[in-house]
């Protein structure tokens, strides 16, 4: 490798960490100022750009947002709690289920923040450790998102990997029973994880504070609260629009055939959530400026702003250095392609977005001539927001904790999510590749 490689790759992994410390449209922008150095400074040609990576998000988070607005996602948390309140015995398998069928059906991980208040509520009552069903379930609402048809980074995989000949049934395959299997071995361990809260001395001491007893054990009746009418409507039509993607996916004559070929599905995503979208604004008429101003719309369009400039900025310097790279990494591949993963988790670790460590990282893997099945075996690898506890739902996660079991630990890496995310990764790899063997 050049050291004029190295000098580059150097600057575009500091503008990935710059973008991931702003937060927000950090990633995409600074992926700009990047391009900028790359191309006026060191005067590379700029990449191709994953438009159709983009249009696809844009189009699912459109629907998304709609159902949000029309009150489709509340409708999807009042069940919930309902679940949790039944079998708080095993919430600590029942919590990380729930997350996982949420992200699934939304496509945003985000769906978590919606009953973690009511986890951390059930387990507390009932005198289970919080920390176990809390870590466990924000751990499944992300790794869910390689198994949801209309996440960014799935809808991502297929437009790579499908002039390959791999369909979004291929890759859900593969995902969604390594995915289920691997965290409920997780499960299985992370249930005997810490003391149980009548042994933890730092909850007993609380449960000696009247006022912490009086503030932290009423009831809060979500299953009670009304909804719009119109919410199980939007649920309903979205969930259709999940589902025919699915299906469109799955079987390739359903769709439109021209020149002897069925329509692509980066068309076919981008068409049916589209035409979702506007049927929910036409028949449950939701506002105008709610759809804009929820959380899926904001989180669905700073993916989109983070794969625009991370992704082309990546595809800029590797374009450049293409025969390098595949000189040196050759080998490897060829040894072991299935450490490919750990690339993948480095990149989601440094930059939190599973759709721009796919943007970034499926191009050159695809161009270094690592097969399908591996990538797809692996895919659940860009799920290393856990690492480093600046995630949302996890920060969210320890402050509903009001008994102190989910912290962050002294040395910031010892902290709650360390250990569940870590079983939950070395499962869904192990049952990934096994199926992705199996079945491609």
């Amino acid at each position: 490798m050049s050291f004029m490689f190295y000098i580059q790759f150097a600057l575009v992994l500091l503008c990935i960490l710059i973008g991931a410390r702003i937060g927000g449209i950090g990633l995409g922008v600074m992926g700009g100022v990047g391009l900028a150095i790359l191309c006026f400074g060191f005067e590379l040609q700029p990449g191709g750009l994953p438009i159709d990576v983009m249009l696809m998000i844009m189009a699912v988070v459109s629907a998304a947002a709609a159902m949000q607005a029309a009150g489709g996602l509340d409708y999807m948390i009042k069940i919930a709690t309902k679940m949790l309140r039944k079998n708080p015995k095993y919430i600590t398998f029942v919590a990380p289920a729930v997350t996982w069928i949420f992200t699934v059906m939304a496509g945003t991980g985000h769906v978590a923040y919606s009953v973690l208040p009511v986890i951390a509520e059930v387990a507390r009552h009932n005198g289970i450790r919080p920390e176990r069903p809390l870590s466990m379930a924000v751990i499944a609402s992300q790794f869910a998102i390689v198994a949801s048809p209309i996440a960014a980074a799935v809808v991502a995989v297929v437009a790579y990997l499908e002039p390959q000949g791999i369909t979004l049934a291929d890759v859900l395959m593969v995902t969604i029973p390594s995915t289920l299997l691997g965290l409920f071995c997780a499960c299985i361990f992370v249930n005997k994880m810490g003391k149980e809260l009548k042994d933890d001395p730092e909850y007993q001491k609380l449960l000696k504070d009247p006022h912490y007893v009086e503030e932290n054990f009423a009831t809060n009746n979500v299953e009670e609260e009304k909804l719009g009418k119109t919410a199980k409507t939007s649920f309903w039509l979205f969930l259709f629009g999940a589902l025919l993607v699915v299906f469109m996916g799955a079987f390739p004559e359903l769709r439109p055939h021209f020149n002897g070929k069925a329509m692509g599905m980066a068309n076919t995503i981008e068409i049916v959530m589209l035409s979702v979208g506007a049927l929910i604004i036409l028949v449950c008429k939701p506002n105008g400026n709610a759809i804009t101003q929820g959380s899926v719309f904001h989180a669905g369009m700073r993916a989109v702003i983070a794969i625009f400039g991370i992704a082309w900025l990546g595809d800029t310097l590797m374009h450049a250095h293409i025969n390098e790279v595949k000189g040196v990494v050759s080998h490897l591949v060829e040894f072991a392609p299935w450490t490919f993963a750990f690339a993948l988790f480095l990149l989601s670790v440094l930059v939190n977005s599973q759709g721009a460590t796919v943007a970034t990282l499926f191009p050159i893997a695809i161009a270094l001539g690592i097969p399908a099945p591996v990538l797809i075996g692996v895919f659940v690898a860009v799920n290393g927001y856990f690492f480093i506890p600046n995630y949302g739902p996890i920060i969210a996660s320890i402050d509903f904790d009001t008994t102190g079991t989910t912290r962050i630990g002294k040395y910031v890496f010892n902290h709650s999510f360390m250990l569940p995310g870590l079983l939950s990764m070395a499962f869904s790899l192990a049952f990934g590749l096994l199926f992705a063997n199996l079945f491609l």
